[in-house]
C-alpha cells in the first residue's frame, strides 16, 4: 500500500489540513520552523499559492476537532490529515504528549478509532525508518527505531 495515495484535495480542504496541522504544530507550546516550513509546503503545493494566506491562518486561534471534521468529510483526506499531523508531530524531533493528545482529539471527531490511529502511527514510524535504512551507521539507524519504539 502507497503511503501517501494520490488524491484530489479540494483548496477548502488544503485549508482545513493547513489549519489543523498548525493547531498539531503548536501543541507543544511551540511553532518551530520546520513545522511552520513543511505546513507551508503542503499548503502551497496542494493550492498552487492561491487561497488563504498562510500567515493569516497561522495568526488564527486553534481549529475546533468538530470544525475540522465538519469539512474534512472523505474518509481518505481523514486520513491523510492525521497521517500527515504524525509526520509533523516528528518534525521536532519527538511526537510528545501534547501533541499526541491534540491529534488524538482531531482522530475521534473525524471517527478515526484507536486501533486506526494506533496503525497509522505505525506506519509513520516505518515509514520514517524506511528513509534510513541504506545508512552505513546502523547503529544510528538502531538508535532511532528505539526512539520511534519500532
Amino acid at each position: 500500500m502507497e503511503f501517501f495515495p494520490e488524491i484530489a484535495i479540494t483548496e477548502g480542504e488544503a485549508e482545513l489540513i493547513a489549519h489543523g496541522l498548525l493547531a498539531v504544530a503548536r501543541a507543544d507550546g511551540e511553532l518551530h520552523d520546520r513545522e511552520l516550513a513543511l505546513v507551508a509546503s503542503f499548503y502551497g503545493e496542494v493550492v498552487g499559492g492561491s487561497g488563504s494566506n498562510l500567515a493569516a491562518l497561522a495568526n488564527e486561534s486553534d481549529i475546533e476537532p468538530d470544525v475540522l471534521a465538519a469539512g474534512l468529510r472523505r474518509e481518505q483526506v481523514a486520513m491523510l490529515f492525521v497521517k500527515t499531523s504524525i509526520l509533523l508531530a516528528y518534525a521536532d524531533g519527538q511526537y510528545g504528549e501534547r501533541e499526541k493528545a491534540k491529534i488524538t482529539g482531531f482522530a475521534r471527531a473525524l471517527e478515526i478509532g484507536d486501533a486506526a490511529l494506533t496503525e497509522l502511527e505505525q506506519s509513520v514510524k516505518e515509514y520514517l525508518l524506511g528513509h534510513l535504512s541504506g545508512l552505513k551507521n546502523r547503529g544510528a539507524a538502531v538508535e532511532v527505531a528505539k526512539k520511534l519504539g519500532v
